[in-house]
């Protein structure tokens, strides 16, 4: 059995919450804590450990909420700081912990800092940005945005630019600079000793940056992601988390799935990372779905990188993904089981988005209208500019974009999903009549009851939180099928991620085996060794080692 420390959190399983679309308790459209702790019973009853709650600081929201004026007010449209308390203590007294987002890589440009380290060069604050000479025309260097456009935004009043790699509105923070990173800390600790259980550190791989006439060469993102440096305010980091019983998750792209043991060991900064690659994509522009074979390769990369030491961070869905029983399912409630299956079962802690566990799917947006997301409008705006017929246009754009995870919570079929009683401020997918809480917590079938099978599952089998992890038919284009094991279990996961019949045939080592089938999203089978799954079929297997075959 491998990297067994037994922290709370190996097996535990996480919930993600995107408060704006969880549930509105006073009908100005908008989610709050309070719909938040209205349902904790049900998160109770699904069967999760913590939630991972997306920002609720106070903020202009021009990037929902990840660009922050005030990292220690609460935003008025969520509520108070009483009723985040009153989270605390009701979640913990259901043995449920709360992880906040850590957004310190930028502030929002109507933070105080930013305001004050506008007003002039020599200002006090003006250090805890990266602010450089330049003129209209010339920018400091060629670098871009992840969001398209320079990474610099220039300033008249003092012919400087700040840099941001972000929006405009989200510039920067100079991590160099040792008072600003006092204040971040005290910040932290702010928040821990009022009770928060953790953090997922956003863009936390990003704070360091090369010098300014660094040449980008093949990665465009080169010279802001996991640069030389960053070792030393990691560790900073790692010094305050560790006087708290905390989990911290670390969006890091650009730690690769072997650094990532160095960042997520027993001597590590955070204790597990939320890698980035496994979205492979296939198909034209517009109608694109998940590539199964690249999925199922990034992810057995990474469990086999971390095998011996580190963690893993398990997802499918969250706020900055459609929804994967469109792009990676046929919609269907067996294809969400065995989607589910897939990823669940996986080594490290895995994570569900709200609206997952009910196999929400994408909603489809007539007009760019409908739509919030600003990358995605301002995307369609140059498709339709340089020619492309808006019909299309809206179909390339929509098809992948996030906002299809932002639509709201569907807790029933009455008047939008029951989400709120007023207008919600995202449209409601039209799919709630028929997905929805309601509906499938009283069908024993539901992909909700299903999820609660699979998570209890997965809490009861040792073998599923420590066993080794061993892929099996790598080079198949549909299927993801794998072993977990350990000296005294062996666990089978198959599952059939395409709309295929898939007759595979299983090596000589599994068959003629004692396998007990433990679930499935269909009918019973039995092991052989050329084996027919129907599409999206998933079965999980188990046999004791003491019993030889």
């Amino acid at each position: 059995m491998e990297n067994k420390n037994n922290h709370w959190w190996q097996n535990a399983v996480g919930y993600q919450i995107y408060p704006k679309s969880f549930k509105d308790t006073n009908d100005d459209g908008i989610g709050d804590i309070q719909g938040i702790i209205q349902q904790l019973p049900y998160l109770k009853e699904l069967g999760v450990d913590f939630l991972w709650i997306n920002p609720l600081y106070q903020s202009p929201n021009v990037d929902h909420g990840y660009d922050i004026s005030d990292f220690r007010a609460v935003q008025e449209e969520f509520g108070t700081i009483e009723d985040l308390k009153e989270l605390l203590e009701k979640a913990h007294r259901l043995d449920i912990k709360i992880l906040m987002d850590l957004v310190v890589n930028h502030t929002s440009d109507q933070h105080p800092w930013f305001i004050k380290s506008r007003k002039s060069k020599d200002n006090p604050y003006r250090n805890y940005y990266h602010w450089v000479d330049a003129t209209p025309e010339k920018c400091p260097n060629d670098w871009q945005s992840f969001f398209g456009g320079s990474t610099w935004e220039y300033d008249e009043a003092t012919n400087q630019a700040y840099f941001h790699i972000f929006y405009k509105e989200q510039p920067d923070l100079n991590w160099k600079n040792e008072k600003m990173r006092q204040e971040i800390y005290e910040m932290i600790r702010f928040w821990l000793d009022l009770g928060i259980d953790g953090f997922r550190l956003d863009a936390i791989s990003h704070i360091q940056k090369e010098d300014w006439n660094f040449q980008i060469t093949d990665n465009q993102w080169a010279p802001f992601m996991n640069v030389n440096g960053i070792e030393q305010y990691m560790s900073e980091l790692k010094e305050i988390f560790s006087a708290y019983d905390i989990l911290t998750v670390g969006e890091a792209s650009g730690v690769t799935s072997k650094k990532a043991r160095q960042w997520t060991n027993e001597n590590g900064y955070i204790n597990m990372i939320f890698e980035l690659e496994h979205n492979h994509r296939k198909g034209v522009a517009g109608y694109e779905k998940m590539d199964i074979l690249g999925y199922k390769k990034t992810m057995a990369r990474w469990q086999k990188d971390l095998a011996h030491e580190g963690w893993n961070a398990l997802y499918i869905e969250n706020h900055d993904n459609p929804r994967m029983n469109t792009v990676m399912g046929n919609e269907t409630e067996k294809s969400a089981k065995a989607i589910a299956t897939a990823y669940l079962l996986l080594k490290g802690t895995p994570f569900i988005y709200q609206g997952q566990e009910l196999g929400m799917t994408n909603t489809v947006f007539e007009t760019i209208g409908e739509m919030d997301d600003l990358s995605d409008k301002h995307r369609y705006q140059l498709l339709v500019e340089s020619g492309v017929d808006e019909k299309l246009a809206l179909q390339q754009v929509s098809n992948w974009s996030r906002d299809h995870s932002r639509t709201p919570m569907q807790w029933s079929d009455a008047e939008n999903a029951g989400f709120t009683n007023g207008k919600s401020w995202l449209k409601t997918n039209p799919s709630y009549k028929k997905i929805n809480v309601e509906h499938q917590k009283n069908d024993e079938h539901s992909v909700f009851n299903y999820y609660k099978k699979l998570i209890a599952l997965r809490k009861s089998e040792e073998t599923l939180t420590f066993g080794a992890f061993e892929l099996l038919l790598a080079h198949d284009e549909d299927t993801f099928i794998y072993l977990r094991k350990t000296e005294e279990k062996e666990i089978l996961v198959l599952t059939n991620l395409s709309e295929k019949v898939k007759k595979i045939t299983l090596p000589n080592k599994i068959t003629n085996k004692n396998w007990q089938l433990l679930l499935s999203n269909t009918n019973e089978q039995l092991i052989q060794k050329h084996f027919e799954m129907n599409a999206f079929d998933a079965f999980v297997f188990e046999r004791s080692m003491k019993q030889g075959k």
